[in-house]
C-alpha cells in the first residue's frame, strides 16, 4: 500500500489535543474532504486524544494520504504503554470514521476520500512549523462549527416539517380517493356477483338444454334405425336372386327404395354419432389403415354422386407415407362428408383429392379442393355450426342435415387432428384434414369355436381358411349365400366371413337376413369386397359388420376385421 506522510504530531497534554483537532480539520480540508467530513475527522481525533491524555499516555499521530484505491486519509496513532481502547470517545470515532483498527501498540483511523486533492506543500510546511492557536481560539472554532451544525439542523428540521405537511396533505387525498374507489369497487363487485349468478343460471340452462338435445337425438336416432334397417333388409331380400321374380319396373322401384333407405340410415347414423361426439361417448377404435383401400372406397362412393360430365374427380397418386393408425370408419366419414359437399356445390371443373405428408414429421394431410361456387368470407366461420347451411342457389334440393362439416370436425378432433377450410367465392374451396400418425395398438381377435366361410371361388375360400386357421377351432364352408344362411341357422357359428359377390345370395343380402334373425343378429360378420364397393361399405358398416378387401386377405388384415366385427357385435348385444 503506497502512502504519503503529510504531518506528524506528539500528543501529551490537553493543549496537544486542541492542536490535534485543529490539524485534523486542516489536513482533511487539504486532501479534499468536504466541511462535514472535516468536522467528523476533527471530532474523532479530539475524543480519542482526550481519552489518551486522561490515561496519561504519550501518543504520536501521523497523518498519511493513500492515493491507491480506495483512496483515504489515514491517521496512525502509536503509544508505548498499554491503552484501554474503549469508552465513549472510541465509540464516537467508530461512528464518525469509515474504519477504526486498534492494536496493542496503536490505532489507525481511516476516512475515505472520493476525490483526492494534491495537498499544497507550502501549506503542509506551515502546518508542521506552526505551533497552533490557543485553546480559546480552538473553542471559538468549535463553537462556530456547533452553531453552523445547529443552523443546518434547524434548516433540515423546517424542511422536514414542510415535507411532513405535504405528505399529510397527500395522505388525506389518498384516503379520500381510496374511500371513493372503495365505494365504486363495492358497487362494481355487487354488479359482478349478480352477473356471475346470472351467468351460472344461464350456463345451467344451456347445459340442461344441450343434455336434452343430445338425449333427443340419441333416442330418436335409435327409434328410427330399427325400422330403417328392416326396410333395407326387406328390399335386399326382394332383390336377392333366390327370391320371387320381379318385373323390371318392380326391381327398379325396389332399388330406389333400398337406395333411399340406405341414405336415410346414413343420415340417422350421422345424427346419432354427432350426439355421441358432443356428449363425449364416441370413442375411436385405432388400427392401421390401408390408405389405398380407403381411397378406392371413397372414389367408388363419390363418382356416382357427380352431377354431370362437366365435373371430374381427380385422385392424386399416393406418395410414400408414414403408417397411419387411426379409426378407419371415422376417417372415411370425415372424407366422405367433405367430398359430398364438394360434389354438391361444384357445377363444372374438378374435385381433387390428395393424401400427403403433413407439416409435422408425424402427420398426414388429406386435401379436398374443388372449383365450385365457393363460400363468402362472412359465412366461412359458420360452416362448422350445427344445422347451418350456407344459403346459395345450389343448396336448393340438396339433401343433408347441416351436420356434415360440424360432425366431420368433431370426428377430426376425436382422432387428435384438425379440419380447416379456406374458400374464395367463384374460385373454389379447399378443406384440409390433418391427422397424427399413432402407434399401432393392435389387439388380437377373440378365438372362436366355429367360423362359417361363404365364397363361390375355391381358391378364395382356401385363402380365407388359412387366414382364420389360428382363430377358429372349426371352419365350415359354403359355396353360395343361401347355403351359408342355412348352415348359419343350423350351426349358429361364432363368426361369418362372406363374399360380397357370393352366388345365389350376395354377402350384403346374407348380412341383412342375419341382422333380422333374433338368434343370429349379434354374430360377428366380415364381408369380403372387390375393387368397387360403391354404396356397399356404407350399408355394411351401418349393419354392424366389418369389411376387408379381397386383394389384401392375410391373417393380419382378416384378424383386424374380425376384431372390429367382434367389438361391434358386443356393443350390439349390450344394447
Amino acid at each position: 500500500m503506497t502512502t504519503t506522510e503529510l504531518l506528524r504530531l506528539v500528543i501529551g497534554d490537553e493543549r496537544d489535543v486542541f492542536l490535534l483537532r485543529q490539524r485534523g480539520r486542516q489536513v482533511a480540508a487539504a486532501v479534499g474532504l468536504d466541511g462535514q467530513n472535516q468536522v467528523r475527522v476533527a471530532t474523532a481525533l479530539s475524543d480519542i486524544g482526550r481519552d489518551l491524555v486522561r490515561q496519561d499516555v504519550s501518543t504520536t499521530a501521523v497523518f498519511r494520504l493513500r492515493r491507491t484505491r480506495p483512496s483515504a486519509l489515514l491517521v496512525e496513532l502509536s503509544w508505548q504503554a498499554g491503552v484501554t481502547a474503549s469508552g465513549p470517545g472510541w465509540d464516537t470515532a467508530t461512528r464518525l470514521m469509515d474504519e477504526l483498527v486498534v492494536t496493542a501498540s496503536g490505532a489507525t483511523l481511516v476516512k475515505n476520500v472520493h476525490h483526492v486533492v494534491a495537498p499544497d506543500e507550502n501549506l503542509l510546511r506551515d502546518l508542521r512549523e506552526d505551533s497552533g492557536t490557543s485553546a480559546l481560539d480552538e473553542l471559538r472554532t468549535q463553537n462556530q462549527e456547533l452553531l453552523e451544525t445547529l443552523e443546518n439542523l434547524e434548516a433540515k428540521s423546517k424542511e422536514l416539517e414542510r415535507l411532513n405537511d405535504e405528505l399529510e396533505e397527500t395522505n388525506r387525498g389518498v384516503v379520500a380517493l381510496y374511500q371513493e374507489l372503495s365505494g365504486e369497487l363495492e358497487q362494481t363487485n355487487q354488479g359482478v356477483v349478480a352477473l356471475y349468478a346470472e351467468l351460472d343460471a344461464k350456463s345451467a340452462e344451456l347445459r340442461d338444454a344441450a343434455a336434452a338435445r343430445i338425449r333427443f337425438w340419441s333416442n330418436i336416432s335409435h327409434e328410427l334405425r330399427a325400422p330403417i334397417n328392416s326396410v333395407v333388409g326387406l328390399t335386399r331380400l326382394l332383390a336377392a336372386p333366390g327370391g320371387d321374380p320381379l318385373t323390371t319396373d318392380q326391381r327398379h322401384h325396389v332399388d330406389l327404395i333400398n337406395e333411399s333407405a340406405a341414405t336415410l340410415l346414413a343420415l340417422v347414423n350421422e345424427l346419432l354419432d354427432t350426439a355421441k361426439a358432443e356428449s363425449g361417448s364416441l370413442r375411436p377404435r385405432m388400427a392401421p389403415v390401408a390408405l389405398d383401400y380407403v381411397i378406392t372406397q371413397l372414389r367408388s362412393a363419390v363418382r356416382p354422386m357427380l352431377r354431370s360430365g362437366d365435373v371430374s374427380l381427380v385422385v392424386d397418386a399416393i406418395p410414400e407415407l408414414p403408417s397411419l393408425v387411426t379409426d378407419e370408419t371415422m376417417l372415411v366419414r370425415i372424407l366422405r362428408n367433405v367430398l359430398s359437399n364438394a360434389v354438391k356445390f361444384t357445377k363444372r371443373g374438378e374435385i381433387r383429392f390428395t393424401a400427403e405428408k403433413g407439416p409435422g414429421p408425424d402427420e398426414i394431410r388429406f386435401v379436398v379442393s374443388d372449383t365450385g361456387i365457393g363460400i363468402p368470407p362472412e359465412e366461412q366461420s359458420r360452416v362448422f355450426e350445427e344445422f347451418y347451411q350456407v344459403p346459395n342457389a345450389l343448396q336448393v334440393g340438396a339433401s343433408g342435415t347441416g351436420l356434415g362439416l360440424s360432425y366431420a370436425r368433431k370426428l377430426a378432433e376425436i382422432l387428435g387432428g384438425t379440419l380447416v377450410l379456406s374458400s374464395t367465392p367463384g374460385v373454389g374451396t379447399e378443406v384440409v384434414l390433418t391427422l397424427p400418425t399413432a402407434k399401432d395398438e393392435f389387439v388380437q381377435p377373440a378365438p372362436v369355436a366355429c367360423a362359417l366361410i361363404a365364397d363361390g371361388d375355391e381358391k378364395a375360400r382356401a385363402r380365407l381358411r388359412d387366414a382364420v386357421r389360428d382363430i377358429a377351432s372349426e371352419v365350415v364352408e359354403a359355396e353360395d349365400g343361401r347355403t351359408a344362411l342355412n348352415l348359419a341357422k343350423a350351426r349358429r357359428p361364432d363368426l361369418v366371413v362372406v363374399s360380397a359377390s357370393a352366388p345365389v345370395m350376395s354377402g350384403s343380402a346374407v348380412l341383412s337376413v342375419l341382422r333380422l334373425d333374433p338368434d343370429l343378429r349379434t354374430v360377428p360378420v366380415v364381408v369380403v369386397s372387390g375393387d368397387d364397393p360403391g354404396g356397399l361399405a356404407r350399408s355394411v358398416h351401418s349393419l354392424g359388420a366389418a369389411m376387408v378387401h379381397e386383394s389384401r386377405i392375410s391373417p393380419e388384415t382378416v384378424g383386424r376385421a374380425i376384431r372390429d366385427a367382434q367389438l361391434t357385435a358386443r356393443r350390439t348385444e349390450g344394447r
